[in-house]
């Protein structure tokens, strides 16, 4: 049976940090929520992030929205997401799993979570870590475990171990989601959701594509090929000599 957009049973996040379009995307039935990251907040051109934040949150208060943290200090991400979780009811806060000198954030992360903030735990790559942050967020108000699935693939790294161990943690667990993150395709929605992740995290062009689900077969996209390849010919004018050939001969 074909994938259809109704047929998922994933829930779709979208990944981005710009106002206008998390806005419209919001409207949208099968949105149920929005991440950002500081990669996205400085392509987006945010200058003072908590303004930013408090007024995404007031346009879009009724679905999930993830705000990372910036300090690269555990105190200072402590001091940080003590302050983001009160930019809304529906804000998570974003830990990265480990600091940039590749020290461990998990305590931080598991104090965090026994004081009452919600997290999502990101840029986690291995099945440790995957592990490790479930543990974490398990006795906490509810989390989040972000397996950076896509960049994974980006250098050739088998991603299946790390989102089955997440999606066999988390579903021990009665608070803990994962993430499928770092998404590149379309076919990714439709792994994630085979693989029992309880989100998808992606780009908006590749979320409005999702409706075209199932409405077309291998043999119909074929056809759809080779009618643009001719129309391209005939819209770019080219020609080549044998063809002029063949018609001379008939």
């Amino acid at each position: 049976m074909a994938v259809t957009l109704a047929s998922l049973k994933v829930k779709l996040f979208t990944d981005g940090a710009e106002k206008a379009q998390i806005v419209e995307m919001a409207k949208l039935p099968y949105i149920a929520g929005f991440t950002t990251n500081p990669s996205l907040l400085k392509k987006a051109g945010v200058k003072d992030y908590e303004a930013f934040a408090r007024d995404l949150t007031a346009a879009v208060p009724d679905k999930h929205i993830s705000f990372e943290v910036i300090s690269d200090d555990i105190d200072g991400m402590l001091a940080e997401g003590r302050l983001i979780t009160t930019w809304g009811k529906n804000v998570y806060v974003k830990m990265p799993v480990i600091n940039s000198r590749g020290e461990s954030v998990i305590e931080a992360i598991r104090q965090l979570s026994g004081e009452g903030v919600k997290i999502n735990v990101t840029v986690v790559c291995t099945e440790d870590q995957a592990t490790r942050a479930t543990d974490a967020l398990s006795k906490g108000p509810g989390g989040i475990v972000s397996v950076f699935a896509g960049r994974l693939a980006d250098l050739g790294v088998d991603y299946a171990p790390v989102v089955t161990t997440a999606v066999k943690a988390a579903r021990a667990t009665k608070q803990v989601e994962v993430i499928w993150a770092s998404t590149r395709e379309v076919w990714n929605v439709i792994e994630a959701d085979r693989m029992g992740c309880h989100i998808i995290t992606a780009p908006a062009d590749i979320l409005k594509k999702l409706p075209a689900l199932g409405t077309k077969t291998a043999e119909d996209l074929s056809l759809d090929g080779v009618k643009a390849f001719c129309a391209d010919t005939a819209a770019a004018g080219l020609s080549l000599p044998a063809a002029s050939r063949r018609s001379a001969a008939e």
